[in-house]
């Protein structure tokens, strides 16, 4: 007797057997990451190496291990020059790519403040490593923001410990002078509400000099440094203005064992042209110095730089270009929770990742096995806490590379948490948003 496809197929079916072996083989899974650049305009110093860090940490995952769990790595690059505006038509043109964007890290304060209130309505991750809304660490307030690893805040708070360890104690900040250079933009002005907190609970006067973008022109800002005679700088700079500042400091004698710079004017690439220039100069940063040894750089070299696969030619080891890698690997380990909860193999969708976010837990032990635990220190996030673990130390130019000369700090809570607290509230009542109570969420 012969037997029609239709009634083989109904047997199949109650045998449970056509659930094993479909009739067509489907495609793969695949998950869509976008990647905000920007190689071109003043900050592409910084941008060009941050880029290929990412872009090279994304492609091993594929090469390594056939992406997460089987699901392999999409991603598109979308050139923002910094720009707001394009920033947002990125966002706007890539939210929904691909079955749905895996987050996004604008690498842009201005983008971020942009798109903070598009992402709630989106349902899609704000991924800040190092920068962006310092308050939207309150997770209860800010259920899509992720500025992971530290803030500007935390930053700020954290090289004036650093001060006052050299000045001998937390008392000894008083009478002082502490002057802020900063890019005149949301990205530069982000730290002046803990410096403020800092002067008056210290007793220090904090002086603020905000440079027009793209920050070629510092003469005057300098020449006034040179007038009121801060004892220390801190330098919120990114780019071209980085190399502008220190030059203009040796011009009018100031020296750079007194400036520190935030961990955007922290890179090789800021200090190099500069050599013997630069020397003594600080810079903060929330990783290990740009180094391409350890694990992690084994495994680049094995499945990438081997065969010819890696962006980051002529970047591999800055610092700028580790700290992409980073924010991939945080990126990568947000999905992977996310399918460790929804489903191993499966593409996540952008409300799973963000639950992925809200669960990190790198431990020491997953950060050695990911190849990371001689870059990075344990971090933990929360439904309360968006930001995980501040660690970050202070590295110093050499003439030649930068060493690290501090342990690790984390941030003085007595001065950061009321500022998050209160800072959130504002905002949450600005947008007529109602804090959740993590007690109810799973």
């Amino acid at each position: 007797m012969k037997l029609s496809f239709k009634s083989i197929t109904a047997a199949l079916a109650v045998s449970g057997v056509l659930a094993t072996v479909p009739l067509q083989v489907q495609a793969a899974e695949e998950q869509f990451v976008p990647l905000f650049t920007y190689r071109t305009g003043s900050f592409a110093p910084l941008g060009i190496p941050w880029a290929d860090g990412k872009i090279d940490y994304l492609k091993l995952i594929n090469e390594r291990d056939g992406g997460v769990n089987g699901v392999k790595l999409v991603f598109e690059e979308c050139e923002t020059a910094y720009a707001t505006d394009r920033g947002v038509e990125c966002y706007e043109r890539l939210k929904n790519a691909k079955g749905g964007a895996s987050g996004f890290d604008p690498q842009s304060t201005g983008i971020t403040f942009a798109v903070s209130d598009k992402a709630p309505v989106d349902k899609v991750a704000i991924e800040t490593v190092g920068y962006g809304l310092s308050q939207s660490a309150n997770g209860t307030v800010f259920k899509w923001n992720f500025p992971l690893l530290g803030t500007y805040w935390t930053a700020a708070d954290v090289m004036i410990q650093d001060i006052a360890k050299k000045l001998g104690g937390e008392d000894k900040l008083k009478g002082k002078k502490i002057a802020l250079v900063y890019h005149d933009s949301p990205y530069g002005k982000e730290p002046i509400p803990l410096l403020k907190a800092r002067a008056e609970a210290n007793g220090f006067e904090l002086q603020l000099y905000p440079v027009t973008a793209p920050g070629v022109e510092q003469k005057s800002t300098w020449l006034q440094i040179r007038q009121k005679r801060p004892d220390y700088v801190l330098l919120w700079s990114a780019g071209i203005m980085t190399p502008t500042s220190i030059r203009e400091a040796q011009s009018t004698g100031y020296g750079r064992d007194r400036i520190y710079g935030i961990w955007w004017a922290g890179s090789e690439g800021d200090v190099k042209d500069l050599g013997q220039v630069a020397k003594g100069y600080n810079a903060i940063t929330i990783h290990n110095t740009g180094e391409s040894k350890g694990r992690i750089y084994e495994d680049l070299k094995t499945h990438l730089y081997d065969k010819g696969l890696e962006s980051g030619k002529d970047t591999k080891g800055s610092l700028a270009y580790n700290r992409g890698m980073v924010i991939s690997m945080l990126q990568v380990e947000a999905i992977r929770a996310a399918q460790e909860k929804f489903g191993k193999g499966q593409h996540m969708t952008p409300e799973q990742v963000r639950w992925g976010f809200e669960n990190l837990d790198l431990t020491e032990e997953k950060l050695k096995a990911l190849g990371f635990d001689e870059m990075l220190r344990p971090v933990k996030t929360s439904c309360e806490n968006h930001m995980g673990d501040d660690w970050a130390r202070i590295i110093q130019w050499d003439g030649n590379k930068f060493t690290v000369v501090s342990d690790w700090y984390q941030s003085d809570k007595k001065y950061v948490d009321p500022l998050v607290k209160s800072e959130a509230e504002k905002y949450a009542s600005e947008k007529k948003i109602t804090p959740r109570d993590c007690a109810t969420e799973s």
